[in-house]
């Protein structure tokens, strides 16, 4: 299993199909180039202005190494006054583990799910153990029904708690998160589903 991140960045109207261009043309070769995988780019069908995407790396250390060298490289450097401009939100990512996913040529249409246990880290003035101890239950409840209704080919994916090292792309903390592809019977948690169109079919 690999480190994963899923983006999903919220952008300005109109300027979706301005950053997809800019990211096929410069950012797939320049974060593969450090070590990067970049997997799926998608358009959301369900939101005009919103761009997802994942991208894998071996390990928490080889993250931030990678990291460090695509935004601190000259790629990013000479492209993200142009990317930025696109984004109203780029702070909407899950810190993950997990296979990764970039689904097969000729795909028109992938179903993505997010299933949120509950937090890990509750609120001030919850006890903190006892929101712990029921984010461990939740999270072995939904193993037994992963188990029965979830197959390798819906690439599980789970929350990865190791604090972000790379503080300056921020990523959502204090939930315990499931993340899978394609269609399955829905758990007894809150969940989002994404209809996502792959930006290369």
């Amino acid at each position: 299993m690999t480190i994963v991140e899923l983006r999903q960045y919220t952008l300005h109207p109109g300027a979706r199909e301005t950053l997809i261009e800019l990211f096929e043309r410069e950012f797939v070769t320049g974060q593969q180039a450090v070590g990067i995988t970049v997997g799926g780019r998608f358009r959301d069908l369900d939101d005009p202005d919103r761009f997802v995407w994942l991208r894998a790396f071996p390990s928490m250390p080889e993250r931030r190494r990678a990291l460090e060298a695509f935004y601190g490289g000259p790629v990013w450097q000479a492209h993200r006054d142009a990317a930025n401009a696109t984004m109203v939100d780029s702070d909407d990512v899950l810190l993950l583990r997990g296979p990764g996913f970039t689904p097969p040529p000729g795909t028109r249409e992938v179903l993505a799910t997010v299933c949120r246990l509950g937090a890990r880290r509750p609120d001030a003035g919850v006890d903190a153990d006892a929101g712990a101890a029921a984010a461990a239950a939740a999270a072995a409840a939904f193993e037994a029904y992963a188990e029965g209704n979830l197959s390798p080919q819906h690439a599980l994916h789970r929350t990865e708690h190791a604090e972000n090292d790379f503080p300056r792309l921020p990523v959502r903390t204090g939930e315990e998160v499931r993340l899978w592809f394609g269609p399955a019977a829905p758990p007894p948690w809150p969940l989002r589903r994404l209809r996502l169109e792959p930006v290369t079919p």
